[in-house]
């Protein structure tokens, strides 16, 4: 089984999607990760801002960070090889990574019940 890491820049919370302006990037990224760790799929995010550690202590990663600096974050990695830097992978190249369709990983909208009320209900 594939294991896939994704090391974020330091967001403010673990998946990045939070506060005033939310990123779609991030919130599709999040969402796809989410579906795959439901799944029992080897995939886990860093973030820069709540693991320093495992920034350090990944030797290639550390290394990224000092030739590059943070722009050069995210770093993927796929079985401990980098495969993207800079940017998320696609929903496309996730599924190719895991075997498993694009579609799997768009992951479920909310349900809302709404209940419409007519003059006549009233």
């Amino acid at each position: 089984m594939k294991k896939v890491e994704i090391f974020d820049p330091a967001m403010c919370c673990s998946t990045g999607v939070c506060g005033p302006s939310v990123d779609p990037e991030l919130t599709r990224v999040a969402a796809a990760v989410s579906s795959l760790e439901k799944k029992g799929y080897s995939i886990v995010r860093y973030n820069l801002a709540n693991d320093p550690a495992a920034y350090a202590d990944n030797q290639t990663v550390n290394t990224i960070l000092h030739e590059k600096g943070p722009d050069a974050l995210p770093v993927v990695m796929v079985d401990g090889q980098v495969e993207l830097t800079g940017t998320y992978p696609s929903n496309e190249q996730l599924a190719e990574w895991f075997a498993v369709s694009p579609e799997e990983l768009k992951g479920e909208k909310p349900r809302i019940r709404l209940t419409l009320k007519t003059s006549q209900n009233q």
